[in-house]
């Protein structure tokens, strides 16, 4: 951006002693006047009114969108009486005048014209920049709220459905041990599934029932490491299941009752139904009463992963009148 400065300031031949008339000051400073604008004319220092127009409508249309901070430039008008001013027009020249009183003829005082050229590359940053971090900070906030999970009980994030199965040790198989165990979140994603081995030599592996064959055990996570990381899982948590006292049994764990769910003795769940009130209905017989889906069919004998499924289901069908028979209560 430059900026030239033009200062004139006519003479007066006082050299004769001639002391000028009124309307002879007024010519002359006509005629300087009329010549300087001539000049900054045939240097392209002005426009005509019409693309002057045009010129202010755009810089008033950009001040709107932020572009500019200073406000569009009205057109130059010219009265005999006062002196000639001017705003910046798109060219970006300002012309001032400055005269004195005409009341005294006793003295005079020259007119006194300056002007002010800029050059049109040089353009007004907004007074305030956009911020774009708030917004991108605001859309992020928004998606992530739009990807949060709600239930009517509370965060799905603290329940989990779990279901074992079991293979028999000692004499005729009679002791239960833990050989597989499945742990599914509140949408039903696995998130824990491994076959265990036990701590006591397998005599029944009860096929029929667990679908456990030897050689689903002859790499399968020791029973003490496959406890430890089942246990992190589960704590702080609201653990569902179905009859799953034999569950923790098997892990040789007691769970917060506070936090136990088991969906084989829910009243409400066996009315839904159309079972007896204290009636203890099977996995198999309540997922086909209220979902109308069989399970544990075949001889391969049941899934841990598939039972866990049918658990947490079955739990959401009540969930939020339960919640709020245990909140009653408690």
């Amino acid at each position: 951006m430059s900026d030239t400065m033009i200062h004139v300031s006519p003479s007066v031949d006082t050299s004769q002693g001639i002391i000028p008339t009124k309307k002879q000051k007024s010519n002359r400073k006509k005629k300087q006047f009329l010549k300087k604008m001539k000049y900054l004319k045939g240097k392209g220092c002005f426009q005509d009114d019409s693309h002057q127009r045009r010129n202010n409508e755009h810089n008033q249309a950009s001040k709107q969108n932020g572009r500019f901070s200073r406000p569009a430039p009205s057109p130059m008008t010219t009265n005999r009486r006062s002196s000639p001013q001017s705003n910046p027009s798109s060219s970006g020249v300002d012309l001032s005048v400055g005269r004195s009183s005409e009341a005294s003829t006793s003295s005079f005082n020259p007119l006194s014209i300056t002007f002010t050229v800029t050059n049109e590359s040089s353009h007004t940053k907004p007074n305030q920049p956009v911020n774009t971090k708030t917004t991108a900070t605001l859309s992020c906030a928004s998606k992530s709220n739009a990807r949060k999970l709600s239930t009517p009980a509370g965060n799905p994030i603290k329940y989990l459905a779990i279901d074992c199965e079991m293979v028999g040790a000692g004499p005729k198989g009679s002791i239960s041990q833990l050989a597989r165990c499945s742990i599914v979140s509140y949408d039903g994603d696995v998130i824990y599934d491994k076959f265990i081995k036990p701590s006591m030599y397998v005599t029944d592996f009860r096929t029929r029932w667990s679908g456990i064959r030897p050689r689903d055990l002859s790499k399968a996570t020791p029973f003490a490491q496959a406890r430890q990381e089942i246990l992190r899982l589960l704590m702080g948590k609201i653990v569902i299941g179905h009859a799953i006292h034999n569950d923790f049994k098997a892990l040789s764990y007691t769970h917060p009752a506070a936090l136990t769910r088991d969906t084989s003795k829910i009243p409400l769940l066996n009315l839904k139904a159309g079972f007896g009130e204290k009636e203890c209905a099977s996995l198999k017989r309540l997922t086909k009463a209220i979902f109308n889906r069989d399970i544990q069919t075949g001889r391969k004998g049941h899934s841990s992963v598939e039972d866990a499924k049918a658990t947490m289901e079955l739990y959401k069908v009540v969930e939020e009148e339960w919640e709020s028979t245990l909140a009653s209560t408690s």
